[in-house]
């Protein structure tokens, strides 16, 4: 819809939509959707930040207003306890719960919210969504996994076998807990200490700029990988990597 346009008097609503990594990523059913609202709500992490101009970028592709809030500061201290994440993550939702009831009170109308990759992996957005107490709905993007399995031009599992999802904080207990084939998420950087005799399919910014592959023994790749990465940051200005990583048969 054209930019600027606000319907005003009516009950907010929300759709949550999934938007890969960029236009590019964009499904048929989403951009449809996208029109349809009367505004898109995202959170500005930095001045000039990289992230918001992809979503910037979603939403003139389709003609729709972008309202901008600043995003609340949140503890990210490599030390955290798991008692502390839990904490620094409950207050970040709280906050962010309050500027978007203020966009939501003020303009009222259909309201999208983007989301990186798809809804269902690492992303908050539906929980805080269920908390504003709107009606929403809620369509699927193309997820990382899925980008990372086709440049690779693998399975994510071996025949009959499963696949684990987990995020970089965890990996260690994971493996230490029998998991042999995991898929790993929300990386903050490498450290893949007694892991070189495991296979791993690394990648950076899939389908964005800045996007890198790296796949191999993890002893015969680790230094081609964090150049990759220290590349990737380099030419996009950020930063977003996962990789499957599988125990040696």
């Amino acid at each position: 819809m054209a930019e600027g346009r606000v319907a005003e008097g009516r009950v907010a609503e929300v759709r949550v939509l999934g938007f890969g990594m960029g236009p590019q990523h964009v499904t048929p059913e989403v951009a449809a959707a996208l029109r349809d609202c009367d505004y898109a709500v995202a959170v500005e992490k930095r001045t000039d930040d990289p992230l918001l101009a992809v979503r910037r970028a979603v939403c003139e592709a389709h003609g729709v207003q972008l309202v901008v809030v600043p995003d609340p500061a949140r503890d990210r201290a490599p030390g955290l306890s798991a008692a502390g994440y839990e904490r620094a993550v409950s207050d970040w939702y709280d906050a962010r719960l309050a500027a978007y009831r203020g966009v939501l009170a003020e303009r009222g109308g259909v309201a999208a919210f983007l989301v990186w990759g798809d809804p269902s992996l690492y992303d908050g957005t539906i929980r805080v969504v269920e908390e504003l107490g709107v009606p929403y709905d809620v369509l699927p993007g193309i997820s990382a996994p899925q980008v990372l399995a086709a440049r690779h031009r693998i399975v994510l599992h071996d025949v009959g076998a499963p696949v684990h999802v987990t995020t970089a904080r965890r990996l260690r207990d994971d493996a230490a807990a029998g998991q042999g084939n995991l898929v790993v998420m929300l990386t903050a950087g490498v450290d893949l200490g007694g892991f070189e005799d495991w296979q791993i399919w690394w990648g950076a910014n899939l389908g964005g700029v800045g996007e890198r592959l790296v796949g191999g023994r993890v002893g015969d790749v680790l230094e081609e990988l964090v150049a990759a990465r220290e590349a990737a940051k380099a030419e996009a200005g950020w930063v977003m990597d996962l990789f499957l990583l599988r125990r040696a048969s």
